[in-house]
């Protein structure tokens, strides 16, 4: 008989460096020994742990969102889901004409391509606000990673200017939630030219205090540096910000 929490904590995570060389490998697992993470990889199967770390961050972001929005009595009905395409969304409704042109055409394919079909791991739309499309204006794109590499950075900044680019109308607020503990990685997403309107952390006050403790000059520099401009931000302060918008 298996605890019935063991489904919470068995997880997968990624690892830049294993012996079999797995993008992602069980967080139990020794990842010195392809025996260990063959056989916790076994287990997950078994428990049906999805492969994916940033889903469980994606749908603890979506339960507290849904839990907490309502109680600052704003009067908004909020539709927060996961995985949901822009194309939905009163602002970006133009572009399901732009994409059945496109698919029409192989030159246009060529020369725009297909990435303004964006689909956020979490959004927070507004029902009940009139619009021209009949649509839901969108309130809130949110990009949740568990945590940040170079990758997931372009990725990120790619998603939010195509967005602000496309737009047809109000700006939707455009931010990340992670869990990264180091923060020259947190500086290489919270930095820029505006992309990325804020990084939420889920673990803030944790953070400055491991950093204190723990922190070598540069990483402390760099927490100092977004912390004190506010680039990166609890996680606490999510909801109040949408509520105030």
């Amino acid at each position: 008989m298996n605890a019935p929490f063991a489904t919470a904590l068995a997880g997968w995570k990624a690892s830049p460096k294993n012996k079999l060389a797995w993008p992602l490998v069980p967080n139990v697992a020794d990842v010195d020994s392809a025996e260990s993470m063959r056989i916790a990889a076994g287990v997950l199967d078994v428990l049906d742990v999805p492969k994916d770390p940033g889903g469980p961050l994606e749908q603890a972001v979506c339960d507290h969102l849904r839990g907490a929005l309502p109680g600052y009595g704003t009067g908004h009905d909020w539709l927060i889901r996961r995985g949901q395409l822009i194309t939905g969304f009163d602002q970006y409704a133009h572009l399901k004409e732009v994409h059945a042109l496109v698919r029409a055409s192989s030159q246009l394919r060529i020369s725009i391509g297909m990435d303004y079909l964006i689909k956020p791991d979490v959004t927070v739309g507004l029902a009940g606000v009139r619009t021209g499309t009949g649509l839901p204006p969108l309130h809130a794109a949110i990009s949740c990673k568990w945590t940040i590499r170079s990758d997931r950075v372009q990725n990120i900044r790619h998603e939010c200017l195509q967005m602000t680019r496309h737009r047809r109308g109000r700006q939707p607020h455009l931010v990340t939630v992670t869990a990264e503990p180091l923060p020259s990685r947190l500086a290489s997403i919270a930095r820029g030219t505006g992309e990325v309107d804020a990084v939420y952390h889920i673990a803030f006050d944790a953070m400055a205090a491991s950093v204190t403790e723990h922190a070598n000059a540069d990483q402390a520099d760099a927490w100092r540096e977004v912390t004190r401009q506010r680039r990166v931000l609890s996680f606490g302060l999510l909801a109040d910000t949408l509520a105030s918008r």
